[in-house]
């Protein structure tokens, strides 16, 4: 892929700045300018960035109607009335079910937990849900990470005498469902001043208003911030302020004393022996998870997150290890037919957007579709296939364009959306289809900016092979976890060379393990470089190259700086 780099070198007064910070809290000079470029200007401000304390935490009882929630939930448990709790089929749905059920479970027997079939009841709240509480006497669903747009089903319920919490963290439309609370920060009357979230976090927040209202130790709240961190992961929320918090703790728990069905998951994945960051749970942990509501149901995810057995637990994780790989599968076979869609339609990828659709695709695989789409052509990207005769699909974003947007500017052609940002679902009549294409093509040709469909790596700094030690790697390391808003640093080197024993790896030919010089110090620097293997040839004829590069720890031989390169680019004068 040919990206373009971007680097703003940083003014004199800038530099003396970031250079001042680096001093005074003890860091490579480099570094001192990332905390410059997340607003931290302090010391004081780089010490609670580097290590979040749980103090930190904002007081749940900001959110608008948190007292009207507990409230309610203290009446359901002194009536000992049944309840239910509910969430979407994804990563973040689960966690959040798994984490509130894991709580209340040690204050009522009478509790229940539901995930709505993707294929039977779709997203969100369901009459056959709701039926469902009905059947089994419950009298109050607290519904996580979904029911902000569940107007009709919730009214429905409450014909039927079943009282709704929301814990939400989606956009919400103008009128707001008849629940007695809803929680969801990016309400237009919001009082919480973190609108981050993920649908995890509110719960957790109920849960942390419920313990406070009630004299219970925050103690008791720590085991369950694993599953946090697995939902802020997964669910692409921003990594500073409160879900920093949680993300930080929420990965020591992981690595300290993760739950036994998340250890089963941990162990299947084969990174029981490692400690676990937040990329172990984007592409390992998190997708298992996921393929259980893709593949099947998502109820067996959450049985196993709050499953107590590990013997039990174990093989649990392996069915849904199985699901994985028929997700696997499933997925590589729709990219490769949505890429040739793609090509014959727009050969010269003229377009701003991708809009594709194929009544034939399977349901659960459709928004890592979307995903890699993004990913490959740099375009927002809606996969749409038919169920139940609807239209029903995903979208995925570019960063910086909002594509929730884009399709609330459709919303007379939908039955039904939601979501934010960055991601979002949708469902129409067959018949729009057309329609929808041209008018969210039309919207984002209008909207999107040029620098947004191109592919291009952000530097954050430039770095001479002598600044790259161990040292600098554990500087580096205080910056994580990383994710959005808090992204992993990346370096550029200019003038490096092979050192001689760079070669192609690889089961099909296709990375080069490399080991580099500079022209100013000694060091041979290790990296490797995925897929760049088409790079070998100029690499080996001595001539200088600039790479683009994130610095890690060798996996394999631990202590070890390893750079992880993501742009080889020949120099244009040596």
């Amino acid at each position: 892929m040919n990206y373009k780099w971007n680097y703003e070198p940083p003014t004199q007064e800038r530099q003396e700045a970031a250079e001042a910070l680096a001093h005074e809290v003890n860091i490579h000079p480099a570094l001192g300018k990332l905390l410059l470029d997340r607003g931290i200007t302090t010391a004081a401000e780089a010490r609670r960035f580097f290590r979040p304390q749980l103090t930190g935490l904002l007081d749940p009882f900001l959110f608008r109607d948190m007292h009207v929630a507990v409230e309610r939930l203290n009446k359901a448990l002194g009536r000992k009335e049944r309840i239910l709790v509910y969430g979407d089929y994804d990563v973040d749905g689960c966690t959040a079910v798994a984490l509130v059920y894991r709580f209340l479970q040690q204050f009522t027997t009478n509790i229940d937990f539901y995930i709505p079939d993707r294929y039977e009841e779709g997203y969100g709240v369901s009459h056959k849900g709701v039926d469902y509480a009905h059947s089994t006497g419950v009298g109050l669903i607290i519904v996580l990470d979904c029911g902000i747009k569940a107007i009709e089903e919730i009214a429905y319920a409450k014909e039927l005498g079943i009282d709704f919490i929301i814990c939400d963290h989606h956009v919400p439309d103008d009128v707001l469902p008849p629940a007695v609370a809803i929680l969801n920060a990016k309400r237009v009357d919001a009082t919480y001043p973190y609108e981050h979230l993920s649908g995890c976090g509110v719960g957790f927040k109920l849960m942390q208003a419920f313990a406070q209202n009630n004299g219970i130790p925050f103690s008791q709240l720590t085991p369950l911030l694993d599953l946090c961190a697995v939902s802020i992961a997964s669910d692409i929320v921003p990594i500073l302020g409160e879900n920093r918090i949680l993300a930080y703790h929420g990965l020591k728990q992981i690595n300290a004393s993760a739950s036994v069905g998340l250890k089963a998951i941990i162990e299947i994945c084969g990174l029981g022996d490692r400690e676990i960051t937040m990329s172990d749970i984007i592409f390992k942990i998190g997708p298992r998870i996921n393929a259980s509501g893709r593949m099947q149901n998502g109820g067996e995810a959450v049985a196993l997150l709050v499953e107590r057995d590990p013997a039990k637990a174990h093989r649990m994780a392996l069915q849904i290890n199985a699901y994985n790989d028929q997700r696997k599968d499933l997925d590589k076979e729709m990219t490769q037919e949505a890429n040739d869609i793609v090509e014959r339609l727009d050969p010269g990828h003229e377009h701003k957007a991708i809009v594709i659709y194929n009544e034939e695709w399977h349901k659960g695989v459709i928004g890592i579709v979307a995903s890699r789409l993004t990913e490959i052509y740099t375009r927002p990207s809606v996969v749409l296939t038919r169920t139940d005769g609807m239209a029903t699909g995903s979208a995925r974003s570019v960063s910086g364009f909002d594509v929730y947007r884009a399709i609330d500017s459709c919303r007379d052609l939908l039955e039904n959306f939601g979501g934010h940002t960055y991601a979002a679902g949708l469902s129409m009549r067959v018949e729009n289809v057309p329609e929808f294409k041209r008018r969210f093509e039309e919207y984002v040709e209008a909207n999107i900016l040029p620098a947004q469909i191109q592919s291009e790596l952000t530097i954050d700094g430039m770095l001479d092979f002598k600044d790259i030690t161990h040292r600098f790697l554990m500087d580096l390391r205080k910056f994580a976890p990383f994710g959005p808003d808090n992204q992993k640093p990346l370096f550029c080197t200019e003038h490096v060379y092979d050192y001689g024993t760079s070669k192609v790896v690889g089961h099909h030919q296709e990375h080069i393990k490399l080991e580099l010089v500079d022209n100013k110090s000694s060091n041979v620097v290790s990296g490797i470089a995925f897929g760049q293997s088409s790079q070998a040839r100029y690499i080996k004829s001595k001539r200088a190259f600039d790479i683009c590069y994130t610095v890690e720890e060798n996996t394999h031989k631990r202590g070890e700086v390893q750079l992880q390169i993501e742009d080889i680019r020949p120099c244009t004068e040596e």
